[in-house]
């Protein structure tokens, strides 16, 4: 009897115990999902050409083929001014504007695609068309490349501005449109040192800004 007494109050501690231990044993928190970053927001968006930019060798390339992403790929200029994509072959870009070249490829395309619509943007912009040349009296005299909204303070402040014997009021742009020479004068100097922003032109790409030296 005493045995079997015993018994039951050991049962009875262990379940207590068993009980207690549960009791104390802390529920994990849920752990929060993690809100998710847009892409967009982590990465940079690139500058792209505009529309009239004049593509040249080096210069890479995104196409864009609409409902047809087997086709959408991103493709450099080579060397022979050509581009190959899938189902378009050796396809001439250089001297080209983005518009031209879409429109191009769009007819290649129609004998495969119903309707294609292609959009091509100029991811990099590395050809010799694509650069602003900044040429004399400046302290580093260089080639830039040419980036949308450029202008002549921005191209003045990348070559180091101005040096001692530079006559920056007779500055000029030279720029070839249609074949033909353009030249704009610019007062780089009123510019550079009293703010005349009526001065600070816009660049073109192959736009070539002269800054003659001081006659004395």
């Amino acid at each position: 009897m005493g045995r079997s007494r015993a018994l039951v109050l050991t049962g009875w501690l262990l379940l207590s115990l068993l009980f207690l231990g549960c009791a104390s044993t802390p529920t994990p928190a849920p752990t929060p999902a993690a809100t998710p970053t847009p892409a967009a927001a982590s990465t940079a968006t690139e500058p792209k050409a505009p529309d009239n930019y004049i593509i040249g060798p080096g210069d890479t390339l995104e196409v864009f083929v609409w409902r047809n992403p087997e086709l959408s790929v991103t493709v450099p200029v080579r060397p022979d001014g050509k581009i190959s994509t899938p189902l378009v072959e050796d396809m001439v870009a250089v001297g080209k504007t983005p518009p031209q070249l879409a429109r191009d490829m769009e007819k290649v395309l129609s004998e495969y695609v119903r309707a294609p619509k292609v959009n091509i943007i100029v991811t990099t912009a590395a050809s010799a068309f694509s650069l602003v040349k900044v040429v004399g009296q400046v302290q580093h005299p260089s080639a830039l490349p040419y980036r949308e909204g450029m202008r002549v303070l921005d191209a003045i402040l990348a070559v180091g501005g101005l040096t001692q014997f530079a006559s920056g009021n007779r500055a000029r742009i030279v720029r070839m449109e249609n074949g033909k020479e353009t030249v704009i004068h610019v007062k780089v100097a009123d510019l550079v040192n009293n703010g005349d922003v009526k001065q600070n032109e816009l660049l073109k790409p192959g736009d070539v800004l002269v800054v003659p030296q001081s006659m004395f």
